[in-house]
């Protein structure tokens, strides 16, 4: 019997493109392009969560405002501040925290808490990330009616850099979307990341100048004292500076925006990495 010798070449295996940073790029565009989805569920959210309540989400702005002034009342009897600086210290400090915070605790579950909207929607994963930041830009622009009463009662030395708040909200935004990409995704497939951050941003908050002023950790002779250089290893105390100062008629250094800068390009490559790498996954470990 003779014995047929085939000419054809194997084909070549089939390679997945899925994990691709085209596809991680890909999927954040075609978010971003569904902006009336993901605007749209980050309202019903507001509006969902103070369902049948009298007040609404103004709930958000009084219990805020009224932590802020008993908070600042309080410490600043006891550390001896003049009311008129340190209350829209304090103040300023709980609103831009509660965007920092809530968008790292509630980033990190951002996949977990929409299970049966991934598993049946078939959207980009970046469309649940996108929701959630709007949802805390919601929040944070009912919280601005605060400032607006304090500078009524305790009007700062505003000047042209006040306008330095807009890119440093920019940021915010920008750090918020890779901080829940990256919690997000790790906490789907591992649970514990969520309560570990609970406590993590717990003691951060305490470690960060936002009931206490660093001038009190400055010497009488305004030397500044080792402390303080601790407090400037604390990442939260350069977002607070960038955001606050400004509002407060304080010339910000530019190694605060610096700092800052840095850790998002650093974020946003780790969140690429992320996206890469784990964002197909994401509907199987829901």
């Amino acid at each position: 019997m003779s014995s047929v010798v085939s000419d054809e070449i194997p084909a070549a295996p089939l390679v997945s493109d899925s994990r691709t940073m085209r596809r991680a790029v890909a999927d954040l565009s075609r978010g971003l392009r569904t902006s009336e989805l993901w605007l749209h569920l980050g309202w019903q959210d507001i509006k969902q969560r103070y369902r049948r309540s009298v007040l609404g989400p103004l709930w958000i702005t009084i219990a805020t405002g009224v932590t802020a002034v008993a908070m600042g009342l309080l410490y600043g009897e006891l550390f001896g501040m003049d009311i008129k600086f340190f209350l829209p210290y304090v103040a300023l400090g709980f609103i831009f925290w509660s965007f920092i915070s809530s968008s790292i605790l509630e980033g990190s579950a951002v996949f977990s808490a929409n299970e049966g909207l991934i598993k049946q929607l078939p959207a980009p994963v970046s469309v649940h990330v996108y929701r959630v930041v709007w949802r805390q830009l919601i929040i944070f622009a009912h919280n601005i009616v605060i400032i607006a009463i304090i500078f009524v009662i305790f009007p700062p030395p505003l000047n042209w850099t006040v306008l330095l708040v807009v890119p440093a909200i920019g940021l915010f935004v920008l750090n918020a979307i890779w901080v829940s990409i990256v919690f997000g995704i790790l906490s789907t497939r591992f649970r514990d990341i969520g309560q570990l951050l609970s406590t993590v941003v717990q003691l951060v908050f305490f470690m960060t100048p936002i009931i206490w002023s660093t001038q009190s950790l400055t010497s009488a002779t305004g030397e500044e004292s080792s402390r303080l250089k601790i407090v400037e290893l604390n990442p939260m105390f350069h977002y607070l500076e960038i955001s606050r100062g400004p509002l407060l008629g304080e010339s910000v250094q530019f190694y605060h925006w610096a700092i800052v800068i840095g850790c998002t390009v650093v974020g946003w490559v780790l969140a690429m990495f992320v996206m890469r790498n784990y964002r197909a996954r994401v509907a199987y470990w829901v």
